[in-house]
């Protein structure tokens, strides 16, 4: 591999642990937990991880461990510092035991089923170290849910004789993980599976998790990005830049974003739900600030929009849920299998809801089509593949031209996805990551299943970070899947009477109508700790 100059400097870093990690430690167990909805329901689905207690770990005596092998997967979408995470949980297992050997599945879930892998040695680990990306070993989106899958697994997890799991992942791989260590759990298989929080998006965090990996470095790539288009549209004065950021789910990364760029305006898909906004009445509410700032003669400025806004606006959720129900098999509950696009739309159009069918009708001819036909590998409308900026910009300068207001409206669209998911990892992230592997060697010592590792106190010097575990169980809930009621973690989405979200709302008015921006510049590995070892200001607020 040839290392840029960064990169030779960064693999001197060593990330920082807690205070906790620093020693043998001791298990604290809390009282036993419950999942935060459908108790009865989640409970005789996991019948032998639910109920676990919370576990924080303290200083303990040293003790003799046996040799293990442990096996790591990175699942889901690329974030930065899944490196640190397997780096951390090496030094972990040869801190257990020198003897100790760590194998990597290849190009995610897909490799334990397949029997893919590679021995993961001191040498290939040091290459990666305070790296971004997910190539050390790869990453896939196949889910872990089937008997078949499970046992295929662990013929290879016997034959390399590894004890411990540990999925990296978001929401839905740390769902699979859970259900995998439930599953070896019941068959006394004698291998432990351990979780740990990813997703630049933000969304895997709750009362014990006080962020997911890589949102840090994500937010802090795309912000300086936005900085810079701020910059060149505070330069030329004549465009309106309608910037759309990743995010179907929750608008952490555009509140982030926004928090750090101060843009002119930055919609909130939480917000839009909450107060029962039409897609009308978004297209109003940005026409009217580019009216106001053009009435001043200020005819450019800055939209920040989530990805997954379109599904938030709540006539267009009740749209997609339907298509979501319509368009999946009721029996295996896989996507329906359609011999043309026009057989697929011809079926929508005759079994949709005649509410629903009104809805489809008002959207652009290309955004319906783009709802009706472009379907994941689960079945659901890919919302990422909509243009939501220009769909919103067209709509924009329609009602300007119709108004007879700001007729010196021009847009430029942008869309922040992949810049972010592999960008080398923040001071922040690298410290963090590096130390959710390493406890999660901790857990696995403990002889932990079905936990989540956990770090928290991160707005607080490196040393006072708090090193645990959660019971995966503690986060779950029913939801409607596919046609299909299905045990899931609960996705955090931002918190409308919470710090973050009402520090924007204080001040986007000022924002909207004065140019107040800010250009964060690229992220800092070297220098003063109030310039490089920041956390995001959404965790700031929160913690303060």
């Amino acid at each position: 591999m040839t290392k840029s100059a960064l990169q030779i400097a960064r693999a001197a870093y060593q990330p920082k642990l807690p205070k906790a990690l620093q020693g043998p430690v001791a298990a604290k167990e809390g009282a036993a937990t419950q999942s935060v909805g459908d108790q009865a329901k989640i409970k005789e689905i996991f019948p032998n991880t639910y109920g676990l207690p919370i576990i924080e770990f303290v200083a303990g005596e040293q003790k003799a461990f046996e040799p293990i092998n442990v096996g790591v997967i990175l699942s889901g979408g690329q974030a930065p510092g899944g490196h640190n995470v397997i780096s951390g949980l090496f030094d972990g297992v040869k801190s257990i035991n020198p003897d100790s050997k760590l194998y990597g599945f290849i190009l995610g879930p897909g490799g334990l089923v397949d029997h893919k892998y590679m021995e993961l040695t001191a040498d290939i680990i040091d290459e990666y170290r305070n790296t971004g990306g997910f190539d050390i070993i790869g990453s896939g989106r196949t889910k872990l849910e089937k008997e078949e899958q499970f046992e295929k697994g662990i013929e290879i997890l016997r034959q390399l004789n590894i004890k411990a799991l540990v999925i990296i992942g978001g929401d839905d791989s740390n769902t699979n993980a859970c259900v995998l260590a439930e599953y070896y759990a019941k068959k006394n298989y004698g291998v432990q599976v351990i979780g740990c929080p990813k997703t630049i998006d933000g969304d895997l965090k709750n009362e014990q998790i006080e962020t997911s990996f890589g949102f840090d470095t994500a937010c802090k790539t795309y912000s300086e990005l936005i900085g810079n288009i701020q910059r060149d549209c505070n330069s030329s004065r004549k465009y309106w830049h309608f910037i759309k950021l990743m995010g179907r789910s929750a608008s952490h990364i555009a509140l982030e974003c926004a928090l750090q760029t101060q843009p002119n305006i930055c919609l909130i898909s939480e917000e839009v739900e909450k107060k029962e906004m039409s897609l009308d009445d978004v297209v109003n509410y940005i026409a009217d600030i580019v009216a106001a700032r053009a009435a001043e003669g200020n005819n450019y400025g800055t939209v920040l929009i989530p990805e997954g806004i379109i599904e938030f606006i709540p006539s267009i959720k009740r749209l997609i849920a339907e298509l979501n129900e319509l368009l999946s098999d009721p029996k295996t509950h896989e996507p329906r299998e359609f011999n043309s696009a026009e057989e697929q739309l011809e079926y929508v159009e005759k079994h949709l809801s005649a509410a629903n069918l009104t809805e489809l009708h008002k959207l652009p001819e290309d955004v319906a089509r783009q709802l009706c036909l472009d379907r994941d590998p689960h079945g659901n409308v890919q919302v990422s593949l909509i243009e939501t900026e220009k769909l919103l910009s067209r709509m924009v300068a329609k009602l300007l031209k119709e108004t007879k207001r700001a007729p010196k409206f021009n847009a430029q669209h942008h869309f922040f996805g992949y810049e972010g998911r592999c960008a080398a990892p923040s001071n922040y992230d690298a410290d963090y990551c590096y130390s959710l592997g390493f406890n999660a060697s901790r857990l696995i010592a403990a002889g932990k299943t079905g936990y989540m590792s956990i770090i928290r106190n991160t707005t607080a010097p490196a040393a006072e970070w708090v090193a645990g575990g959660v019971p995966i169980t503690m986060m779950m809930n029913i939801e409607r899947r596919n046609g299909a009621d299905k045990p899931v973690i609960r996705k955090a989405l931002v918190e409308l009477d919470g710090a973050p979200f009402k520090y924007f709302a204080a001040h986007r008015d000022e924002w909207a109508k004065n140019t107040c921006y800010v250009y964060p510049g690229p992220i800092q590995y070297f220098g003063p700790t109030e310039v490089c070892d920041q956390s995001t200001k959404t965790l700031q607020l929160e913690q303060a």
